[in-house]
């Protein structure tokens, strides 16, 4: 008898002893820094990934292009002159639009030679043209927008009235022209449209050659000369004025594969002679042949009452001053486009 409750209180005493070492080894387990995952307790990690979404209110463009046209001759009896002609051409664009705001930038360079045989290379195109606007509404269902414009043209290299290639008519930052103002803006949503009209705007124009400014080319105050022809006092490099400016762009696919772009720049001084208009209009026919050949068929028209024009009016062989004349360009070309 005594030997079976010996026995029993020995089994007792095992069973507790084993209850009470499992219980500290789970205590221990939880409260401790290092979890030791045993058979009976499993760690579960979130293995699940979440996609971030990247949102980006710029947009860009960028495109290189050349033109080019070639004529030659090989004993044509209606005769002719071998020539050859390129335009190199690029634009790049920065846009920036979040709800009600909207920040555009744009910036063109257009080069183009000639060369034909008989004559020196000569030049058929120069531009540096920056175009920056920046505009905000009040709420999203108005198409008017607080506008505020800024814009830079001059060109690369000296211009010339040929065969004369002595004296340079225009060169580099002469002129260089620069327009700011503010106003409002109106932008179709549907048609691309635009209409800019600023009360608001400011025109430099910078003749940064002495000898053009001295001569009061593009608008500046010319040299004041005694009266041997002496200068006494050099002509001013910068003319400033003070106006009223309207643009407008329209853009719009009248075909298939073949866009219209017509864009119309008005500006008239209020302090000097208000009512002449400064005009610039280019109008574009674009057509796409594939993704990298292009066509384009286009005309280029100014008129600035502040430009006068150089030629030989009485056969001395020297150029005189006249008055202000439209310009005009018409641009016909097929060549290469790279857009990236």
């Amino acid at each position: 008898m005594k030997t079976k409750v010996l026995c029993l209180l020995a089994c007792l005493i095992y069973l507790t002893t084993t209850a009470n070492n499992s219980i500290s080894d789970y205590y221990f387990d939880i409260y401790s820094d290092t979890i030791k995952p045993s058979d009976s307790i499993k760690v579960v990690q979130d293995t699940t990934e979440v996609d971030s979404i990247v949102v980006t209110f710029w947009t860009e463009k960028n495109e290189v292009g050349v033109n080019l046209s070639e004529v030659a001759f090989i004993n044509w009896n209606a005769g002719g002159n071998n020539s050859i002609s390129a335009l190199v051409h690029g634009n790049v664009e920065r846009n920036y639009k979040k709800d009600d705001l909207y920040w555009r930038n744009r910036g063109t360079v257009r080069y183009g030679i000639n060369s034909q045989e008989g004559q020196k290379l000569r030049k058929t195109e120069d531009e540096l043209r920056l175009n920056s606007s920046f505009g905000y509404r009040k709420d999203s269902v108005s198409n008017w927008f607080y506008s505020a414009k800024f814009n830079f043209n001059t060109q690369f290299t000296n211009g010339y009235k040929y065969p004369d290639t002595d004296s340079p008519i225009s060169k580099f930052m002469a002129p260089g022209y620069l327009f700011l103002g503010i106003g409002t803006e109106y932008s179709d949503p549907v048609e691309d449209f635009m209409v800019y009209i600023s009360p608001v705007t400011q025109k430099s124009t910078f003749v940064l050659d002495q000898r053009l400014a001295n001569e009061g080319m593009f608008g500046v105050t010319g040299a004041v000369r005694d009266t041997l022809g002496n200068i006494i006092e050099e002509g001013e490099n910068v003319r400033t004025e003070f106006g009223f400016l309207v643009t407008s762009d329209f853009s719009k696919e009248v075909f298939e594969n073949v866009e219209l772009d017509n864009q119309l720049s008005l500006y008239s001084d209020y302090l000097n002679k208000f009512g002449n208009i400064d005009v610039e209009w280019q109008l574009n026919v674009n057509l796409k042949v594939n993704d990298f050949i292009k066509a384009n068929v286009g005309s280029h028209l100014r008129y600035d009452d502040d430009v006068k024009f150089k030629e030989d009016t009485n056969g001395d062989g020297e150029l005189e001053t006249t008055g202000p004349r439209v310009q005009f360009k018409q641009m016909l070309g097929v060549g290469l486009v790279y857009e990236f």
